[in-house]
């Protein structure tokens, strides 16, 4: 499976207008390759450059089997990022340069998990059932 986004390339920096300083919506997703028994995706995207730790960004799953997740949407169940909101938190690292790590799953299966879960729960409940993933990292470091 393949992730890429028209708006950035992969250890490549982020556009402003995806980020806290811009307008704090989520770029444009291509996905390739998506094995033929996949049933579902799910999507996070995290921080681990954040001085607290690991800063989840994203938190999306049961996004259908889709080829493209556009620009500022909500492909899937919201998931609960680390800001405690039920959508996509641009980055907004406080200083230097961190990286964003947007990392997608085809699952056998829908979770028909509740909203709002967490990064950890949705790991604990794809175990076993990612047929593939891939993986997209972005850069950002504030202009101002």
């Amino acid at each position: 499976m393949e992730l890429k986004s028209p708006e950035f390339k992969d250890n490549q920096f982020i556009p402003t207008k995806f980020s806290c300083e811009g307008q704090d919506i989520n770029p444009a997703l291509i996905i390739a390759d998506i094995p033929q028994k996949a049933r579902s995706l799910a999507l996070i995207v995290d921080d681990p450059d954040a001085p607290m730790g690991t800063w989840v960004h994203w938190v999306v799953f049961d996004i259908p089997v889709i080829s493209k997740i556009e620009e500022n949407s909500l492909p899937g169940k919201p998931g609960i990022n680390s800001a405690a909101e039920r959508k996509y938190h641009g980055p907004c690292p406080p200083f230097g340069v961190h990286r964003y790590f947007f990392k997608l799953y085809a699952l056998d299966m829908i979770l028909n998990l509740k909203d709002g879960v967490n990064k950890e729960q949705l790991e604990k409940a794809m175990q076993g059932h990612i047929l593939a993933d891939a993986q997209l990292v972005g850069l950002y470091k504030k202009k101002k």
